[in-house]
């Protein structure tokens, strides 16, 4: 891959890649730097890499074996309590929408708080639930794809996300969220 092919590889996924590593390090500070080292590391294999292969799954592969690194590195993993029910969520500033006017600036704000409160969710999943999620939401990434990112047979792929949708649904369940 050459120096145009690289830079139209980046223009073209790199809002994607960006926003899986900041899904994956939970916050833009951690996501930022995951991505720069990301992309620095595809920077130095670009000569290796082909633009006919399926570049975008090597960057993400890269991105989670930067980021499973840096865990171990520095052993600095993050874990989020889960919610158990709405009067803890209330203590923690949280409010279940119930408006119908989507242009109130509290609705808005409403909204992003429920926005919030599913991020913490799927962030308190076990990483093997959590990363399908995140490749499947953030990164737009098919079954095949993500299966061969993290080397699991597709049907056990499938499996985790089933799981991780029927975990978050008895989260959401328990807390009194319905929509």
């Amino acid at each position: 891959m050459n120096n145009d092919a690289f830079e139209r590889f980046v223009l073209k996924f790199g809002k994607d890649i960006l926003r899986f590593c900041r899904m994956m390090a939970k916050d833009a500070e951690n996501g930022d730097e995951l991505y720069q080292d990301t992309m620095l590391k595809l920077l130095e294999k670009k000569k290796k890499l082909d633009s006919a292969q399926n570049t975008k799954s090597y960057a993400l592969s890269t991105s989670i074996y930067l980021w499973k690194n840096k865990k171990k590195k520095y052993a600095n993993r993050m874990r989020l309590i889960p919610i158990d029910s709405m009067d803890e969520m209330a203590d923690g500033g949280y409010q279940i929408s119930s408006y119908n006017d989507k242009t109130m600036p509290e609705h808005i704000v409403l909204q992003q708080n429920e926005v919030d409160m599913i991020r913490e969710l799927v962030a308190s999943l076990p990483e093997e639930y959590r990363m399908p999620i995140y490749l499947y939401y953030s990164a737009d990434m098919r079954i095949k794809e993500m299966a061969e990112i993290l080397g699991l047979p597709e049907g056990t792929v499938k499996s985790r996300m089933r799981k991780a949708k029927k975990q978050l649904k008895e989260k959401l369940e328990a807390i009194g969220y319905d929509r």
